[in-house]
């Protein structure tokens, strides 16, 4: 996080964190109104981040409302980045990937409950999917209780996966148990959420497919007619270079942990003073040690606060006042 400089990212780590008064699921799940333009403008900036990510090669992989925080002024920030790793190397980074994956059932893509063999930043856009659904609706678009229900919800709206996709499975139980199932055609998605926005069902179908390589990705969602209010190809920016995960395959010591997080305090004052790069480490053997970092606010529950205004453009940034 550190590394990833970016508006729609929390900035820091662990130990500084901005003050968000709320997060997503809080609001869909209030009382407060949650119009279409609130909807826009929360997963524009969700993509607006997501795309940055993606250009650094990192997957989120538990992207869910909880851990989409929202202040006062509509600002989404994405957090929670636990479960966030780069795109796979090898065929042990990637069996690893596969077995660690725990994120929350009701988000997660299908190719990871029915073990295909390529895992992609698509797993992300999945996610993004059922959040804008549950966002257009106020209730959650596939709440499995299960593994079994989950893909029983799944295949209710989009059909019955293509051949291509059943031949992909890599569990010999999972392909049989779908090839048992009576053939389902997809659901319209003007059917699942009638008087929905046609913009807004369009790019959620684009998101919501059961193959991970026709899905849209970040970037080319940014550019969907439902975004356009919004979009700004030249304040949408990707990282350069992508994210090294070299650290984290890493065995560390309790020891060696303790004296990594004073390096990211110690980097954190170098980095507030406005030292460059090349002398923050040398100054930051002189800072002013964990105290102030360690007071910074984490995100706190709103409930039903109002934080509600009209949402509006300035400054080449969408906002809200």
């Amino acid at each position: 996080l550190r590394d990833g400089n970016h508006a729609w990212l929390v900035p820091c780590s662990y130990v500084v964190l901005d003050l968000m008064e709320s997060d997503l699921h809080q609001i869909i799940h209030s009382s407060q109104p949650l119009t279409l333009e609130h909807v826009r403008y929360f997963l524009y900036q969700l993509l607006r981040g997501l795309k940055y990510m993606h250009s650094a090669q990192v997957i989120h992989r538990d992207l869910k409302p909880s851990n989409l925080l929202v202040n006062e002024n509509c600002e989404l920030k994405i957090g929670d980045f636990g479960m966030a790793r780069g795109l796979c190397t090898s065929p042990a980074e990637h069996q690893y990937f596969m077995t660690e994956y725990v994120a929350t059932r009701w988000y997660r893509a299908p190719e990871l409950m029915l073990s295909l063999h390529e895992y992609t930043q698509a797993i992300d856009l999945w996610s993004v999917g059922c959040i804008f659904g549950e966002m257009l609706a106020r209730r959650q678009l596939f709440p499995g209780k299960n593994y079994v229900h989950q893909l029983q919800l799944i295949m209710m709206v989009l059909g019955t996966p293509s051949p291509a996709v059943i031949q992909a499975v890599g569990a010999e139980r999972v392909r049989a148990y779908i090839q048992s199932l009576p053939p389902r055609e997809p659901v319209p998605w003007e059917t699942v959420y009638p008087g929905a926005d046609r913009q807004a069902l369009s790019l959620l179908g684009r998101m919501l497919r059961f193959e991970p390589s026709a899905r849209i990705s970040a970037a080319a969602a940014l550019r969907h007619p439902f975004l356009a209010k919004y979009h700004d190809p030249d304040d949408e920016p990707d990282c350069a270079p992508p994210f090294d995960f070299a650290f984290d395959r890493e065995a560390l010591t309790r020891e060696r942990i303790k004296e990594a997080i004073v390096a990211e305090i110690e980097d954190f004052h170098a980095r507030r003073e406005g030292i460059p790069g090349g002398e923050a480490a040398e100054a930051a053997g002189a800072s002013q040690g964990a105290g102030e970092a360690a007071a910074g606010a984490g995100a706190q529950g709103a409930g039903d606060r109002d934080l509600w205004g009209p949402i509006h453009r300035s400054t080449g940034r969408a906002g809200a006042q």
